[in-house]
């Protein structure tokens, strides 16, 4: 299952999810950010590679469906809520994403 993590600037949170994420047996994780400036910038290909996307705002989740609407139809988007706060690897954010993401995952 290929897992893309979604933020802004594709420099702390998405990143963090990837990492932790990556050692899931089964699991393949990539990320990326809605803003231009992003170290990894959204793209089609990454939206078409990935089977479910996490988003780490609403804002994000908008900014997705701004950007590639018709690319979105058959994908299914999770909003987890977490806000720009957090530094990279934070143990507060890795237990966050610990506690959200794997509810979604197939067992």
């Amino acid at each position: 299952m290929n897992l893309l993590f979604v933020c802004s600037r594709n420099r702390l949170r998405s990143p963090t999810a990837e990492a932790i994420f990556a050692k899931f047996p089964g699991i393949e994780t990539a990320s990326a950010g809605t803003s231009p400036d992003a170290d990894t910038p959204l793209s089609l290909d990454l939206i078409e590679w990935a089977d479910l996307i996490f988003a780490m705002e609403p804002v994000h989740r908008r900014r997705l469906n701004e950007k590639f609407k018709s690319a979105l139809r058959a994908k299914k988007i999770i909003v987890l809520g977490i806000p720009d706060r957090y530094t990279y690897m934070d143990p507060a954010l890795i237990e966050i994403l610990q506690s959200k993401v794997p509810r979604h995952l197939p067992r």
